[in-house]
């Protein structure tokens, strides 16, 4: 078996900061958030969940694979307190744990700490890089450079680094040159996430993602004035109420539709006839790469993260930030059916090739493999 050496590891996933199961569940991520850990399940002995949850986070137990345990906080309510004394609090269970990974930066230093304690493995994955999204939304604070030297610490310390986007890869590379540093871009169930014969809503244009100011709605809601189409939102965010007030304000067609579990997603994409992802920035953005494997034309803005997923003209259209351009855009796509075909198609295909949970799986295996050669 070419895992072979796996079978009597195992493995233990730090969730980020203040994130738990319920987290996951309430905003409808658990099942894209844990396929891969039920597929790497098949590889270790067991696999470890450190939550940020309570005994709630129990309940969850069914989602996963049966060699998966869930460790709930314990003993303290402050999430950031608790990350510091996890390592501690769980000793007796992760003196017997093989590798750590962390799922963000954020919180990381949990399984830094317990690296250090118990000599162990540790693999730091991201799904961004912290200080750039940390300096983006907070371009005057001086928290940037607690957040840089974290991010040194734990580069300089781990085993392994990955990261999940080539912008990411070659800044994490420049800035802090981690041993074994692997590129894993965030993965689709393409099994789950396929096009679907739905008969198309006619105008009808699809958001998905969280409702805050760095995925730049207001631009797409000022792009869609006065255009005969509908724009369904789909996530929650602090921003959601404002939104809901620029909309109105606006005269635009805006529906609201709150968290819906990832698995019902691919019955809501296929009835649109265009995906818009309006982002400021991205590190590999989930919901863009399901609605392409979806076979759905798309649209986003060319910033890190969409402009590598998006080859302009091919399997998607990319625009500049601005309302003007995000408008001109779906103008371009929306009246014409034969350019939606041919994106949707090309989309699915990219998925096919390079974002497939098996595909993706397999090079996280190959990556904890290489850890005991």
């Amino acid at each position: 078996m070419k895992y072979e050496r796996l079978k009597d590891k195992t493995l233990a996933i730090f969730f980020t900061a203040g994130v738990s199961l319920k987290t996951w569940h309430d905003i409808g991520m658990i099942d894209r958030e844990v396929a891969i850990y039920n597929k790497l399940s098949k590889h270790f002995r067991q696999i470890y969940f450190f939550t940020y949850g309570g005994n709630d986070d129990l309940k969850f137990q069914h989602y996963l694979a049966d060699n998966i345990t869930i460790i709930p906080s314990r003993y303290v309510s402050n999430f950031l307190l608790y990350s510091l004394l996890l390592p501690f609090i769980h000793r007796r269970i992760l003196k017997n744990i093989d590798i750590l990974k962390t799922n963000q930066m954020l919180g990381s230093w949990s399984a830094f700490m317990a690296k250090l304690l118990y000599r162990k493995k540790l693999a730091v994955r991201t799904g961004y890089t912290w200080s750039i999204l940390y300096s983006k939304e907070n371009p005057k604070s001086r928290k940037i450079l607690v957040v840089k030297n974290i991010e040194k610490l734990i580069y300089r310390t781990c085993d392994a680094a990955i990261t999940s986007s080539e912008g990411d890869f070659s800044y994490v590379d420049h800035n802090y040159h981690p041993r074994c540093h692997t590129l894993i871009r965030n993965y689709v169930e393409t099994e789950v996430f396929k096009p679907l014969d739905r008969t198309k809503q006619k105008g009808s244009i699809c958001y998905i993602g969280r409702l805050q100011g760095i995925k730049n709605l207001t631009a797409l809601l000022e792009a869609l004035k006065g255009l005969p189409y509908t724009l369904d939102i789909i996530g929650s965010g602090q921003q959601e109420e404002e939104l809901k007030r620029f909309a109105i304000n606006s005269k635009v067609k805006a529906n609201f539709l709150g968290n819906i579990p990832n698995h019902e997603l691919p019955e809501i994409l296929s009835a649109h006839e265009l995906f818009v992802l309006p982002s400021l920035l991205e590190g590999m953005p989930k919901t863009l790469l399901e609605a392409m494997a979806c076979g759905l034309p798309v649209i986003g803005t060319n910033v890190e993260g969409i402009k590598e997923v998006i080859k302009h003209g091919e399997n998607g259209i990319l625009c500049d930030t601005d309302s003007g351009s995000i408008r001109k855009a779906i103008t371009s796509v929306m009246e014409d059916e034969g350019l939606r075909k041919k994106l949707g198609k090309n989309a699915r295909r990219t998925i096919e090739k390079g974002f497939s949970l098996e595909k993706l799986v397999e090079k996280e295996l190959e990556l904890y493999a290489n850890l005991y050669t």
